[in-house]
Formats: C-alpha cells, sequence, structure tokens
C-alpha cells in the first residue's frame, strides 16, 4: 500500500492559483488526485505565464473568500471531497494594516474565510472522514510590528485549528495545519525583491535557503495521509528552523 497515492481523491486547494497553494495543488495532482483550485481572478487563463502559477491539469474556479455569502452558495462541480487546503492569503504593507479598513479587509481574507470554507465543506469531509489543513505562517508565534492584521489572523488561524479538530474529531475529519516560514511568493517581494533585506532573512536560517512551495507541499501530502493518522490540532512550522 501507498499512503501517499491520492488517485481517487478529491482536493480542493483555496488559493491555489499561486505561490505555496499552487504548489500543493500540483503535488496532490502528481499523486492522483483530482484537485480544484479557487483564485480571485476570472479565469485560469488569467494566470498564464506568472511564476508560481503552473494551473496544468488543476480545475479552476474564482471566488473572493471574502464574500462569505458567495462561498455558501457555491456549487461544487465534484461530488465527493477528501482534502480541503486553506492556503489564502494577504497582507497590506506601508502601515495598510493600521487603520480599520486594511484591517479588517486582511482579517476577513486570513482568517474569517477559513471558517467560512470550513463550514462549507463539513458535510463533505465528514461523508469521506477527510483532513482539513489551514496554512497559517510562522508570524503567528513572534510580533510582526508592521502588520497587526496579519499576525493577528495567522494566530488566530492556528488557534482555529486547534479548535475545529478538537470539534470535529467526532466526525472523523482530521484538522491540521502548516506555519511556512519564509517562502519566495508574491506575498514576500517585499523582502525577496531586495538582496540586503533577503540576506540579512537567510542569515536568521538555520538551513541558510528560503523555504519552497514544494517544502509546504511534502508537509501537506502527510498531514492529509494515512501516514499521520494519530495527529489532530497540530500547526507544523515548515521553516528551516527560522523560529528556533
Amino acid at each position: 500500500m501507498n499512503e501517499l497515492d491520492f488517485s481517487g481523491q478529491t482536493v480542493l486547494v483555496v488559493g491555489g492559483s499561486s505561490g505555496i497553494g499552487c504548489g500543493m495543488a500540483q503535488a496532490f495532482r502528481a499523486k492522483g488526485a483530482d484537485v480544484h483550485v479557487w483564485g480571485t481572478r476570472a479565469s485560469a487563463a488569467d494566470y498564464q505565464g506568472e511564476e508560481g502559477s503552473d494551473l496544468t491539469g488543476l480545475t479552476y474556479a474564482q471566488m473572493d473568500v471574502s464574500d462569505f455569502d458567495a462561498i455558501e452558495a457555491f456549487q461544487p462541480p465534484f461530488s465527493r471531497l477528501d482534502v480541503l487546503i486553506l492556503s489564502q492569503g494577504t497582507v497590506i504593507y506601508q502601515k495598510g494594516e493600521f487603520n480599520m479598513t486594511g484591517f479588517q479587509k486582511v482579517m476577513d481574507v486570513n482568517l474569517n474565510s477559513l471558517m467560512a470554507c470550513a463550514l462549507k465543506f463539513h458535510p463533505m469531509l465528514a461523508a469521506t472522514k477527510g483532513a482539513l489543513i489551514t496554512v497559517s505562517s510562522t508570524a503567528a508565534f513572534h510580533s510582526t510590528k508592521g502588520n497587526p492584521a496579519y499576525n493577528a489572523s495567522k494566530t488566530g488561524a492556528v488557534g482555529l485549528t486547534r479548535t475545529l479538530a478538537e470539534a470535529w474529531a467526532k466526525d472523523g475529519i482530521r484538522v491540521n495545519g502548516i506555519a511556512p516560514g519564509l517562502v519566495d511568493t508574491k506575498l514576500t517581494k517585499v523582502t525577496t525583491d531586495h538582496p540586503d533585506r533577503l540576506a540579512a532573512s537567510i542569515q536568521g536560517i538555520p538551513m541558510r535557503r528560503l523555504g519552497t512551495p514544494t517544502d509546504m507541499a511534502g508537509v501537506a501530502l502527510f498531514l492529509a495521509s494515512p501516514l499521520s493518522a494519530y495527529v489532530l490540532g497540530q500547526t507544523i512550522p515548515v521553516d528551516g528552523g527560522l523560529i528556533l
């Protein structure tokens, strides 16, 4: 038996159109799963040629995850769901999170939408005894003085993961999370596009390199598989030792 064979299973990656989410989506597709992704743009073609956005073989749907009514009204094109990965995320720089409009926007995308998506697909996950995986951040474990909403939302995601895990274990749903460190994606270009800032950041990572979406995908495969059958409510930092 190959515990990492997802043939016959359906996976939905919210925020799977780019970056970490896209890397996870392609990893599950490579292991035989039927993979669906949600993104913000009108069609998959709108991501063509963009770095970190390979939607080959994935089924795409547009969704504004801050529109909770739209999530509730969504009619899934799949009849079963085995794995739900909540990888949506946003951040506002230049003190944009120090006003309530910016703060609320980030909280809605990074935290409140996790609950909206989890509630929407709870019945389908219960039917398959499936896995729910949240993607937070190592920011949940230290302050990020320029980004109060990003920090609060990612910290909240860790707490939500624990609580849903306990509440839904009786339904056969395993809820766990991943906390990526510094990964080279669109959201981290404020660091990765500046050589001095990047060098300083890498200096603080014991493994002396950035993380990759593939690094994150390996842990997602583990958490969705029978290999982690007795793991519940945990958020695993995948950060090269950054927060040690």
